[in-house]
């Protein structure tokens, strides 16, 4: 790494300085290495920039890091992502926040697209069957700590307890819209949290202008809608269209993270859209595991394979970039219009109120994606039933798969008991999974 050189600012930036400022050749070296490392879902990943870039090169304090962290737990998408894309931006300006985010996904993003090509082409072989047969019972255990870990620290008050419950029943027994159950949660811890400053936070500087940030806005409007209409332009009757706009819905709703949006994604996109089945949901978030890179990566799995059925691999490639396009682009707007204000925005309770509304709401939305990824994983005739306004899901018992159910028990055991890492446990699940089913 190069000695500190003077930040590249742009207005709105804070004259709070690291201790340490890199070249933007040192940076994007180490924005590669995170991006290549990066396993292990958002918490590991935020765990390794928190290593990289806070105690090993003080690039950025410890208070900044983490006023950016909770500022982007408060955004749609992927936080670790958008937290990469804001360290970026707070040392070499758009250049280093645009490097820090692309290098964060692309990675992923390549792996996640030759793995989609290959279980697009050989899904249905039974030796690979067997094999995600495994990954599924192993990726229902991972979303269980994921839940186990996210509601220790969101459910601190009984308050909490009860946002979450609500999610949960509204979600699973009403089917109430994902974004209105994170709209109602925010306006209760906006409303509920206290109006007192918090003085412990960094001082607050002067943010850009609103005209500045319009024009950014404008900007990043333009690059994220720009292409979609262009392509709705020159191929009306296309399913890249419906695919575009659905991703772009998604990514202003991601509340939460990837294990949040899952529920929201896998029931619309296997229910009522029939692009993919739920064990494709599966497989698609077990392979999202095993690569570097976001989790909401995901998404990139189900827009290749829903294209792909209809034509193909080029289709499919086609498909992938636009869900990637109308996924991560947001990010950047969130992040660069935002950015400038993160010092003022860590030092309103009212603001921080509706983060964790949001928080304790997602414990109930991951537990709805827990129980609905189970009761389809572990029985294979699944029925959806309704009651006047009640909703819920009843599984035929006679369908039950012993060989998930005792996969499933490797695997709690493995992770919840012996604490062991996911990517051991995915490939001792895979491998048993294989054995089971061909042995």
């Amino acid at each position: 790494m190069t000695g500190p050189l003077p930040a590249k600012r742009e207005p709105g930036m804070t004259t709070t300085s690291p201790l340490s400022t890199p070249s933007l050749l040192a940076a994007t070296k180490v924005w590669a290495r995170i991006g290549i490392l990066s396993f292990g879902g958002p918490a590991a990943q935020i765990a390794l920039m928190h290593r990289e870039i806070v105690e090993h090169r003080n690039w950025l304090s410890e208070k900044q890091f983490l006023n950016a962290l909770s500022f982007c737990m408060l955004l749609p998408g992927p936080e670790a992502m958008q937290l990469a894309t804001y360290a970026g931006w707070r040392m070499q300006g758009t250049l280093g926040g645009l490097i820090a985010g692309l290098l964060f996904v692309i990675p992923g993003a390549i792996v996640m697209l030759a793995l989609a090509a290959v279980y697009a082409t050989f899904g249905e072989v039974p030796l690979v069957d067997a094999l995600f047969l495994g990954v599924k019972a192993a990726v229902l255990i991972i979303v269980i700590e994921a839940l186990l870990r996210v509601a220790r620290k969101a459910l601190i008050h009984p308050m909490h307890w009860a946002v979450a419950i609500f999610a949960f029943v509204g979600l699973f027994f009403f089917a109430l819209p994902y974004p209105l159950i994170i709209l109602l949660a925010a306006a209760w811890g906006f409303f509920r949290a206290t109006t007192e400053p918090d003085t412990t936070q960094l001082p607050s500087e002067n943010a850009r202008s609103l005209k500045s940030t319009a024009s950014v806005i404008l900007l990043w409007l333009t690059v994220w809608w720009g292409p979609l209409l262009l392509l709705r332009i020159l191929t009306p009757d296309s399913q890249l269209n419906a695919i575009g706009l659905f991703f772009s819905k998604l990514a202003v709703v991601t509340f939460g993270g990837a294990y949040a949006v899952l529920a929201y994604m896998g029931q619309d996109v296997v229910n009522n859209s029939g692009w993919l089945t739920a064990g494709q949901m599966m497989d698609g978030l077990g392979l999202a595991e095993t690569t570097p890179g976001p989790l909401i990566l995901v998404t990139e799995f189900v827009g290749f394979l829903a294209a792909h059925k209809q034509g193909g691999f080029w289709f499919g490639f086609a498909a992938a970039i636009v869900t990637l396009w109308a996924t991560f682009t947001p990010c950047f707007l969130w992040i660069f219009a935002g950015a400038p204000y993160i010092d003022w925005i860590s030092r309103r309770p009212r603001l921080k109120g509706a983060l964790s509304g949001i928080t304790a709401a997602v414990v109930g939305v991951i537990l709805n994606l827990s129980i609905w990824f189970a009761l389809h994983v572990i029985f294979g005739s699944v029925t959806e039933t309704t009651y006047g306004v009640v909703t819920t899901w009843i599984p035929d018992i006679s369908s039950i798969n012993w060989r998930v159910v005792v996969l499933t028990a490797a695997a709690a055991y493995l992770m919840l008991l012996r604490h062991w890492g996911m990517l051991p446990t995915l490939l001792i699940a895979s491998a048993a999974g294989a054995i089971l089913t061909l042995v």
